[in-house]
């Protein structure tokens, strides 16, 4: 990752108006990335207020520091799942809103050596934290095409994961497969491109697939949904930003069916023409916003 971060945040007008920061407010950037919608959150709650801001990669943390050094942000190497604990070691007891994006940042897609950029060279890892867990390219020359099927299939919502799981299997038999690229390529030669008005490089959902399985994204999104409202003060807000159905519909559904929490947006909320022109990767995003009760 870079030192000068070229992460743009995704909606952060909207973020700023729903969580409402200002002088004193405790707020939390379970995804800080860049530090784009942290930044702003402190700029908002001064001196007096405080900013958490949690990530599972440490480069980001080590960006982040820097970056945001003067303001009022305390940064951990944490999983947004973990923050109960966090808040604990800090010796905070309920925070005035949280923010969560659940994308993919601009400076992990441009490190050559994760394997988020289709185009990369370096080791097809995918991790979001590099010292923990197994690389994607582990996955994908051990499992079987069954695994691998259902695996593409059910986190990438990919209608030809069978076909690309066989690919996979038959080129690892002559020679394993270590970059993004070469993943990249196979699946482009083993599915027909997507068709429509905004068309998706094919191997798209193949890699949301692994990169939701080595980080095991669903669980802790899942995790958190259950113990962030606990963290919450009254009337403070939770926001959430998803990329993908598989997200959007478990944060969807938290919101309305937890009895602690109130939906605000009926709708989720979109990013509007001008974010989408200046920065295509936010055409995906959705975000949704509840209240503590």
């Amino acid at each position: 990752m870079t030192n000068s971060p070229v992460h743009v945040p995704v909606m952060l007008r909207e973020v700023v108006e729903w969580l409402r920061p200002r002088d004193g407010m405790v707020l939390v950037d379970g995804t800080l990335g860049a530090g784009g919608h942290a930044r702003a959150l402190a700029e908002r709650v001064g001196s007096s207020g405080t900013v958490v801001a949690l990530d599972r990669d440490p480069a980001a943390i080590a960006a982040a520091e820097r970056n945001l050094a003067g303001l009022p942000v305390k940064v951990a190497h944490a999983n947004f799942a973990d923050l109960p604990e966090i808040l604990q070691q800090v010796r905070i007891t309920g925070v005035d809103g949280i923010v969560m994006d659940l994308g993919v940042s601009s400076d992990q897609l441009a490190d050559e050596q994760r394997g988020f950029s289709f185009s990369a060279g370096g080791p097809l890892d995918l991790r979001f934290d590099p010292t923990t867990g197994k690389p994607a390219r582990h996955l994908i020359n051990r499992l079987s095409a069954e695994h691998l099927a259902k695996l593409i299939h059910e986190y990438g919502e990919e209608r030809h994961s069978r076909r690309i799981a066989r690919a996979i299997v038959k080129q690892r038999r002559a020679k394993p497969i270590e970059t993004a690229s070469e993943l990249a390529e196979l699946v482009r030669r083993s599915v027909p491109p997507s068709r429509g008005r905004h068309r998706i490089d094919p191997a798209t959902r193949t890699f949301l697939a692994l990169r939701i399985a080595v980080n095991e994204e669903l669980k802790s999104l899942e995790i958190a949904l259950r113990r962030i409202p606990d963290c919450l003060a009254p009337k403070a807000r939770m926001a959430i930003i998803s990329f993908h159905s598989l997200e959007d519909r478990r944060v969807k559904e938290a919101f309305l069916a937890d009895p602690r929490m109130e939906a605000l947006t009926a709708k989720p909320v979109r990013p509007g023409d001008k974010e989408i022109e200046a920065n295509p990767r936010s055409r995906s995003a959705k975000l949704r916003v509840a209240a503590r009760l």
